[in-house]
């Protein structure tokens, strides 16, 4: 059940009226209906439907819309579907309020007045009033999705007739209806609409063409098949170019899909292997002017370097020291990913050197630590790890300037899991064999930390 929310504060008093908002008014419901306070139809309220329809499906397939609050259940703050009265003249979903009784509760939830008569009473009129609401609204609904369902097929039927920019213009108009109904992914799944779509796309695609298609095709469930015909070298070529040469959003667009073919069973690595994908990757994640261009491409740099026999090529791109610069700049939710990456590039000899080659590792990186969250300071540890046991002396003394030691120290006193407070111990013996006693317990104090 999604929840919903009180399109206004309006109190029902159990008695068929409706308190508006404190003022004073009292109006009854069948008024309110016809005056058209709640939004409602007069056409609805006193038995216009033809064709009894289930209170609860509609209120379960209706999307989330703005409910009046006498509508609401004050216990679950959900649209009531069988509403009572309580002596104290307050509605509740008749459930919620016998579940509120059983536990041995005496009193009004809302007001919490002692109850007198523990009894409750039927709401009829609202009962009436809910659903003569939730009627009219899931009629416009059923409407408005047929409509769309209509227009996708109709569009599916012109793509198949067109070319030049009657194509292009199509293609939009669909994307565009695939965007903002549900109803309209469905049909053109349905329809074969991905078959159509994804043969579309070729060497000879325009840029036009392929850009709307991607569109619609990374708003899309694909299956299996759809999956493999999209894998196609003409295919993954166009959408490496548009990834290079497109629109931001394009570039978006190309990067989700890459992504979600990825993540089929038949999915083969050396589909994205090409150094062409990786340099447009690299330039979508240093982009900052776009938020969501960095996110969409550091989650595909992480699904591409799940792939052992593709990390040394992102390695050979200068993505390591790349990254390391853009740590500062990241929102949590893509510092995660970016620190993933860095992690699992951490594990070959080249990242490891590639990594200690770029001044700023160190310091970025234990700047990170303790501060984002358990999987971030986890990823920071194994790529701090892995740079200090490449070269102690020099880089280990790095870390204990930048903090590293007090920091370590703090993980080791945290809730966090065994592997971690193990691997920190390791990395303090590590980092403490170029100081004495003494020097090292004063690198040591949380106070450089906390500075």
């Amino acid at each position: 059940m999604q929840m919903y929310q009180p399109s206004s504060r309006r109190r029902d008093g159990g008695d068929g009226k409706l308190d508006l908002g404190g003022s004073g008014q009292v109006l009854g419901l069948e008024t309110a209906v016809k005056d058209g306070i709640l939004g409602g139809d007069a056409a609805f309220f006193g038995g216009g439907i033809t064709d009894k329809l289930d209170l609860k499906k509609m209120v379960a397939d209706l999307e989330p819309i703005d409910v009046p609050s006498v509508f609401i259940c004050p216990i679950s703050l959900e649209p009531m579907q069988d509403p009572v009265t309580l002596c104290t003249g307050q509605t509740y979903e008749r459930s919620n309020i016998l579940k509120w009784l059983s536990l041995g509760h005496f009193t009004c939830p809302t007001t919490m007045q002692d109850l007198w008569d523990d009894s409750v009473t039927p709401n009829t009129t609202l009962h009436q009033l809910i659903y003569s609401w939730f009627t009219q609204k899931y009629i416009a609904m059923k409407k408005r999705s047929e409509d769309v369902q209509g227009r996708s097929v109709e569009l599916l039927e012109t793509l198949k007739k067109v070319k030049g920019q009657a194509r292009v213009q199509a293609l939009k108009d669909l994307r565009q209806v695939v965007v903002a109904h549900a109803s309209a992914k469905k049909t053109v799944v349905d329809n074969n609409g991905i078959a159509l779509v994804s043969s579309l796309l070729g060497h000879f695609t325009s840029h036009a063409v392929g850009s709307e298609a991607i569109g619609i095709l990374v708003n899309l469930d694909l299956d299996s098949q759809s999956k493999a015909n999209l894998m196609q070298p003409a295919k993954i070529s166009l959408m490496v170019d548009m990834l290079n040469e497109g629109s931001i959003e394009t570039k978006i667009n190309c990067t989700k899909l890459i992504e979600t073919l990825m993540v089929g069973k038949d999915f083969r690595s050396e589909i994205v292997s090409s150094l062409s994908l990786l340099m447009g990757l690299l330039r979508l994640v240093k982009d900052k002017r776009h938020p969501n261009g960095v996110f969409a491409g550091l989650s595909l740099l992480k699904t591409v370097c799940s792939h052992e026999s593709i990390r040394m090529s992102v390695v050979s791109i200068g993505a390591v020291p790349q990254l390391v610069e853009l740590l500062p700049s990241l929102n949590n939710e893509c510092l995660e990913l970016a620190l993933y990456v860095l992690e699992v590039l951490s594990t070959l000899p080249e990242g490891r050197l590639a990594l200690k080659g770029c001044p700023n590792t160190i310091p970025n990186v234990v700047r990170l630590m303790m501060k984002v969250s358990e999987s971030c300071t986890q990823f920071a540890l194994s790529i701090l790890w892995a740079v200090c046991k490449l070269a102690p002396e020099e880089c280990a003394a790095l870390a204990v300037e930048a903090g590293l030691a007090a920091k370590l120290l703090l993980v080791i006193q945290s809730g966090c899991n065994p592997i971690m407070k193990q691997r920190s111990a390791e990395l303090l013996k590590l980092c403490s064999l170029n100081y004495t006693p003494t020097i090292f317990i004063s690198k040591c104090k949380l106070t450089r930390t906390i500075q």
